[in-house]
């Protein structure tokens, strides 16, 4: 059994923590909103009344929603206070901010690593999830008995932890991408009176299968967005850290301001704004651009 940190109790984060707890381990679990955990410390969890009793683990995670978030926690005291120790950012930030970071950890002595994940609350809840690892390699070995109980594979990109950002930035362009393509092609089979779900069906099971076209092909035909599995702001967020990855690689993606058109669109709306992000769909099947 090994002790270890987790900050950040959200559907994701919680599902991850509950994986590590089960796996035997003495997980020590901090969340803003200290209710959050009332479920896993009902499970065997210990909570922590701050941030810095989780990070005196000698490993810690943390799962936060943004860079804002991130930095809330990870001061230039809380980086100090883990010297000798390793953190795991799993969170989807800039890679200017892991940049930093990484910087802050180095100069304390302390060891960063980045591990964005691929995968929904239920992929985590399960450890399935796809894992992005990147920092020390040395690091990377000694975390990944815990990637192993949190996901079904982890890649490891580097040992520059930005890089691991900026892929997962990339991905989620690419889901962008799809959720647009799908939400465009059922509104127009939809006018010629095609049942949307056969549509859908027909993508996945042809030309387009994978999880992507499945599951949120099946979320768009059946117009069911709620409750969220990934909020919309945080894939307008998504689609922000993709932009400034293409600045950085001195590209001007085509497509990107149309859809940023789009989730601003959508963000606009009082009912898609708190759906799950696959509902920019609606934006073409209801005219709203």
């Amino acid at each position: 059994m090994t002790t270890l940190g987790f900050l950040g109790l959200g559907s994701m984060g919680s599902g991850i923590a509950r994986r590590l707890l089960d796996a035997g381990h003495d997980v020590i679990v901090w969340n803003r909103s200290p209710d959050a955990a009332d479920q896993l410390v009902a499970a065997g969890a210990r909570r922590a009344q701050q941030p810095a009793e989780a990070f005196a683990a000698e490993v810690s995670f943390s799962m936060l929603a943004n860079d804002k978030a991130v930095l809330s926690i990870l001061d230039e005291s809380a980086i100090r206070s883990l010297a000798g120790r390793t953190h795991v950012v799993m969170a989807s930030i800039s890679p200017s901010l892991a940049d930093r970071l990484a910087a802050a950890f180095d100069s304390a002595g302390a060891t960063y690593v980045a591990a964005p994940v691929l995968g929904r609350p239920d992929v985590a809840a399960a450890g399935q999830l796809n894992i992005l690892a990147a920092g020390p390699p040395t690091a990377l070995d000694q975390v990944q008995p815990y990637f192993d109980v949190m996901g079904k594979r982890t890649w490891q990109i580097g040992d520059r932890p930005s890089v691991a950002n900026a892929v997962k930035a990339s991905v989620n362009y690419n889901i962008i991408h799809a959720l647009q393509a799908i939400g465009e092609t059922v509104a127009m089979v939809e006018r010629q009176g095609v049942d949307p779900g056969l549509f859908t069906e027909l993508l996945s099971s042809t030309l387009f299968g994978g999880v992507v076209y499945t599951g949120y092909g099946d979320l768009i035909a059946r117009g069911n967005y709620t409750p969220p599995g990934f909020q919309m702001a945080l894939g307008r967020k998504d689609l922000g850290l993709a932009e400034e990855v293409a600045a950085a690689s001195g590209l001007a993606p085509a497509t990107l301001p149309a859809l940023k058109a789009v989730f601003d669109r959508a963000l606009a709306d009082p009912i898609l704004k708190e759906s799950d992000w696959s509902a920019i769909a609606e934006v073409s099947r209801q005219n709203l651009l």
